[in-house]
């Protein structure tokens, strides 16, 4: 399991963009998405953190990966996505 924050997805639009991003590299990862946190959780079957950062990012975003300890910050820029 890979989390990643996403500042810049601020919409449904954004959901949708980065949940096609990531089967586009894995078709069989299972996606959760947190509009409220900002937080996309990857459980891949294939694919590595890099890959699917680096599909997010060709997306229009702008994946941090968050290790399981990590807290969020508590004021982030938001840049790019669709909505910002």
């Amino acid at each position: 399991m890979v989390t990643f924050e996403v500042t810049d997805m601020t919409c449904g639009h954004c959901v949708q963009a980065i949940n096609k991003a990531v089967h586009a590299v894995d078709h069989g990862a299972k996606v959760q998405i947190d509009l409220a946190t900002h937080q996309v959780r990857i459980e891949s079957t294939g694919a590595d953190a890099a890959s699917l950062a680096s599909a997010i990012g060709e997306a229009g975003y702008t994946p941090v990966a968050l290790t399981a300890a990590a807290s969020l910050p508590a004021a982030a820029a938001r840049r790019g996505g669709c909505c910002g």
